[in-house]
């Protein structure tokens, strides 16, 4: 589970080293190019086979694929790693407390309330649109979730995973050529991109699927909300993003609600 996010974070890292040259979007296409095919080999989907009301799901979560990278990508380049993935976190969270008349989960969304407000409190220094942009991805996270549910009750394995990375890649072909002919790609830039596409998807992909034959869901589950941490962690050391106290309480009160929510529930 710590190879799972550390892997991530160090890809979304590796990813905002290339922004300079070719851009989140140039970033995002290659790493869809190279998610797509890690999954095509993984899954095998039986496209042909597919009815209607299969296709329905894989469809919205190739679109959430497109989005939910590209916004969060975006964030990045804009409010540093920390930031953008601990608000990018609030997705999951939303669904946990979605439908809850719990006084605890009352509270977990007023911590997280709280913090989204310290973080877009006005100041000279704040960026609306790049709060903006990963609040999209939070909510391109929370569609992940239920449209995940949907294609485990309709396709077996990984195929529907598979087939919405196909369609996902296939969409940012046209986009992905046209950004790398504008923004004539190095062998840096090519290799850190190529490195987020494998470290945010292949690595995470494998590590998450060993780690919950041996761990439970929920446990797992919670665990994840170290991700905001780790990702601040490793924007400080590989970015050199340092954020002021009042970031790390907004990044702890809202890691805080994900593991008491996530805990109350099991």
């Amino acid at each position: 589970m710590l190879g799972s996010g550390v892997a991530n974070q160090t890809g979304a890292a590796m990813a905002a080293l290339a922004f300079p040259v070719i851009g989140p979007v140039g970033v995002v296409a290659v790493r869809q190019w190279v998610a797509a095919a890690v999954l095509l080999g993984a899954g095998r989907p039986r496209l042909r086979q597919f009815t209607a009301a299969q296709w329905r799901p894989v469809l919205g979560l190739a679109a959430v694929f497109a989005t939910m990278n590209v916004s969060l990508y975006s964030a990045i380049d804009r409010l540093g790693l920390g930031l953008a993935v601990t608000l990018e976190f609030l997705g999951p969270l939303t669904v946990a407390l979605a439908g809850s008349r719990r006084r605890v989960d009352l509270l977990c969304a007023l911590a997280a309330a709280t913090a989204v407000a310290v973080i877009a409190r006005p100041r000279p220094s704040a960026d609306y649109p790049g709060i903006g942009l990963a609040l999209l991805a939070a909510v391109c996270w929370a569609c992940y979730i239920l449209l995940n549910r949907t294609l485990g009750a309709r396709l077996p394995g990984t195929e529907g995973a598979a087939a919405a990375a196909a369609v996902s890649g296939a969409l940012y072909l046209p986009v992905g050529i046209v950004v790398l002919c504008y923004h004539r790609p190095t062998v840096a830039a090519l290799g850190c991109a190529l490195a987020a596409g494998v470290l945010s998807s292949a690595v995470p992909a494998l590590a998450d699927l060993l780690a919950l034959r041996r761990v439970p869901s929920r446990h797992f589950g919670i665990f994840m909300s170290v991700n905001p941490v780790l990702a601040a962690l490793i924007g400080m050391a590989v970015l050199g993003q340092r954020l002021d106290w009042t970031a790390w309480l907004s990044i702890a009160a809202i890691v805080t609600a994900n593991v008491v929510c996530m805990t109350a529930s099991a």
